[in-house]
C-alpha cells in the first residue's frame, strides 16, 4: 500500500526534499486506494504545505507536534504515557520488528507514526489495514484535535481511518476531545520539565528525531506479516473516556 509511504512522509517532519518529490508524491496519491474526495484532500495538503515558506512550515510543525503530548506522533505516548510500561511495549514492538526484517536504528523510537507506516507499507494491503485498524483510535483522537486546533493535518489522520476500513465514530471522539485542556500553553509545558524523565531505549534514545528515513530492508517480503502484539492499544478509547 503505497500510499501509506506518501502519508509517512507527509507526517514526518517537512524537509527540503519533501518539497521537491510533491509531483510525484500527488501522483502517488490519484493512484492510491484513498476515495476520490480525500484523494483531493490530501492533494490540496500537498499544494499547499508545499507551496508554503519552508520555515514556516517547520515552525508550524514543532508547535503542533513537539510541544505537548495531546498531539504526538508516539502511539505508545498515547497509551502509557512517560510510565514505565511503555518501555516494554517499545521493546516488544521493536523485537516484532526485527523479526520482521525491519532496519531500525537504535536511536529511533519504534512507536513513532511515520516509521510504523513505512512497516505497514511492506505488509500487503489486507496486512496493511489490520495494522492501521489496530491503531485506529489513536488516529481519530489525533484527527480530532487536530480538527479542533483547525489544522490541514488531520486529513492525513482522516485518510488512515480510511484505509484502516474500521467503524471508529468520529463524531464521537470529536465530543470526547472537546472540552479537554490544552497542554502546549506555557505553563503546562512548564509541568512537564518538571516531571521526572524516563529513558526506554539508552541514555541517547531521546536526543535524535526519528524519521521515516530508515527504510524497510530488501529482504522485507511483502506477504509476510508479523502480527503486532500492540492490545493494549484497544484501550486507548478507554482511556480517553476517563
Amino acid at each position: 500500500m503505497q500510499v501509506l509511504q506518501v502519508i509517512s512522509l507527509l507526517i514526518d517532519y517537512p524537509r527540503e526534499e519533501l518539497l521537491e518529490a510533491a509531483p510525484e508524491l500527488r501522483t502517488l496519491v490519484r493512484n492510491s486506494e484513498l476515495s476520490a474526495a480525500q484523494q483531493q484532500a490530501v492533494d490540496d495538503f500537498i499544494t499547499q504545505r508545499t507551496s508554503a515558506n519552508l520555515m514556516d512550515w517547520q515552525s508550524e510543525y514543532d508547535s503542533l507536534f513537539e510541544r505537548g503530548r495531546s498531539l504526538s506522533l508516539l502511539l505508545f505516548e498515547h497509551v502509557h504515557g512517560e510510565s514505565r510500561d511503555r518501555g516494554q511495549a517499545m521493546v516488544d514492538l521493536m523485537n516484532q520488528y526485527q523479526q520482521a526484517g525491519l532496519e531500525i536504528d537504535i536511536k529511533e523510537l519504534p512507536d513513532y507514526i511515520p516509521l510504523y507506516l513505512e512497516f505497514l507499507a511492506t505488509q500487503g494491503e489486507d496486512n496493511a489495514r489490520e495494522g492501521l485498524a489496530e491503531v485506529a483510535h489513536i488516529l481519530a483522537v489525533l484527527a480530532a484535535r487536530l480538527e479542533q486546533r483547525e489544522s490541514n493535518y488531520a486529513v492525513l489522520f482522516q485518510s488512515l481511518l480510511e484505509l484502516a476500513a474500521v467503524d471508529v465514530d468520529l463524531n464521537d471522539v470529536r465530543q470526547q476531545v472537546q472540552g479537554e485542556k490544552r497542554d502546549d500553553t506555557p505553563k503546562e509545558l512548564d509541568k512537564v520539565w518538571e516531571e521526572e524523565m524516563v529513558t526506554f531505549t539508552g541514555n541517547d534514545a531521546t536526543s535524535t528525531c526519528p524519521t521515516a528515513q530508515n527504510r524497510p530492508a530488501e529482504s522485507q517480503r511483502r506477504d509476510q506479516y508479523i502480527p503486532l502484539n500492540l492490545d493494549q492499544l484497544s484501550n486507548v478509547k478507554n482511556a480517553a473516556d476517563a
